[in-house]
């Protein structure tokens, strides 16, 4: 058996600087699980400890309002023992994930799909970074591994979507619908993803002889997604009795009922939401959040793969509850487009605004909750900071692979100045 050396190298010094953080700074996990930028209600590893505790003592953990994740989770930790007591298997079990994403992603770079797909090639498909590179840019991240060392459930989901997109790219079809309709089943949102994914599979599937039409593929997908999520959630109803889980979990996520800050848009504006206004005001997030897809999925037609990745980007800025952990999967995905950095224009103001949100995120949040000297304006300023940041990056990477593509049809166009009228 041939083993990588280079790749087994990589993972070897991911997992050991997580071990690392982990023994050296006992501390380190519970502290990060109580920031707002990692845990949110849906994703927090405190509340699935809680989760853990009542399933283990035949209480429902919906009862309380305060367990919000797929019932699933229940009894996979609860086969672990107590992390308090043992937390070595949880630190471990969050360790493996990150190496099977990271895993994943090398099976995206390695497909080429990003420079080269079935509809288009990039004339500049030669500057790309290795697979090992943008595994390792995953890996290093600090958002990447504050997310580990944080424990969220929101790994979980993100590694699904990586191991969708992964099967997605070596045309087995029916491998990443599954995938989908876990990350689905565990964060909702994930399903927004299914029509790019669709015609991605669609793309990148091995020849036949009598090719199926597309409309008829994508149905069929569909309804593998549909009977996938349906065993998902019986299951669930099996391990917790009842279908009470369905508005604490997907509930949650759409009324918007626990208004615990975060690093997103929307905790801040419901809260000064008047109560008539409401449910009009969550039609209008919602309908917003959903709009992108089909719009992007029609004009980026011949790029499924990037469709994908910005999508992750705008999730990250404009879904319910966000966190880093969204943030690290949309940069994991983006240097596979190192061959577009070239054009695009604002590289150093979108880095420099995240950078800036980073950094000063978390004293915004202690000057208002620890320190007394400021409210919730300072930290959900920094937080409209953060998603300008995020937004000028999705939105110029977007430019840069609308220019690539009018290059290709108009080459008399290549190194003209674009202006806007």
């Amino acid at each position: 058996m041939n083993i990588d050396r280079r790749k087994a190298t990589l993972f070897g010094a991911a997992a050991a600087v997580r071990l690392l953080l982990f023994t050296s700074f006992p501390g380190l996990p519970d502290l990060l699980t109580a920031r707002v930028e990692i845990s949110t209600p849906v994703t927090s590893f405190k509340r699935l400890q809680e989760g853990v505790f009542l399933y283990n003592h035949n209480v429902s953990p919906y009862d309380g309002g305060v367990y919000h994740q797929a019932p699933l989770l229940l009894p996979l930790f609860s086969l672990l023992p107590s992390s308090a007591t043992y937390p070595a298997f949880t630190y471990l079990l969050y360790i493996i994930l990150d190496l099977l994403s990271a895993n994943a992603l090398m099976c995206i770079a390695q497909s080429g799909e990003a420079v080269s797909s079935k509809l288009f090639t990039s004339p500049r498909k030669d500057k790309r970074w290795s697979n090992f590179a943008i595994a390792a840019a995953f890996l290093f991240n600090p958002f990447t591994i504050a997310s580990c060392i944080g424990r969220p459930t929101s790994v979980f989901t993100n590694c699904a979507i990586l191991h969708a997109i992964s099967k997605a790219v070596n045309g087995n079809s029916f491998t990443a619908m599954f995938a989908l309709s876990f990350a689905a089943y565990l964060s909702m949102y994930p399903i927004l993803l299914f029509p790019p994914l669709a015609l991605l599979c669609y793309d990148r599937r091995p020849p036949l002889k009598n090719p199926e039409s597309i409309y008829s593929f994508v149905l069929g997908n569909a309804v593998a997604v549909g009977g996938s999520l349906y065993s998902l959630l019986h299951m669930s109803s099996l391990i917790t009795g009842s279908w009470e889980f369905l508005s604490s979990t997907y509930g949650v996520q759409l009324l918007l009922p626990d208004l615990t800050p975060n690093v997103g848009l929307w905790w801040y504006f419901f809260i000064e939401m008047f109560d008539s206004f409401r449910n009009f005001f969550l039609g209008v997030f919602w309908i917003h959040l959903s709009s992108y897809v089909a719009g992007l999925t029609i004009r980026l037609r011949r790029q499924p793969l990037f469709v994908l990745t910005l999508l992750l980007g705008i999730f990250a800025i404009f879904k319910p509850y966000p966190s880093i952990s969204d943030t690290s999967l949309f940069l994991a995905m983006l240097p596979l487009y190192r061959h577009v950095f070239p054009l695009m224009r604002y590289t150093f103001l979108a880095s420099s605004t995240v950078l800036y949100a980073t950094l000063l995120g978390p004293a915004f949040y202690y000057l208002w909750i620890y320190a007394g000297s400021g409210n919730a304006n300072f930290f959900y300023a920094i937080t409209l900071v953060w998603s300008l940041g995020l937004s000028l990056l999705t939105s110029d990477a977007l430019f840069a692979v609308l220019r690539d593509e009018l290059e290709v049809e108009r080459p008399e166009m290549k190194g003209m100045e674009i202006r806007q009228i």
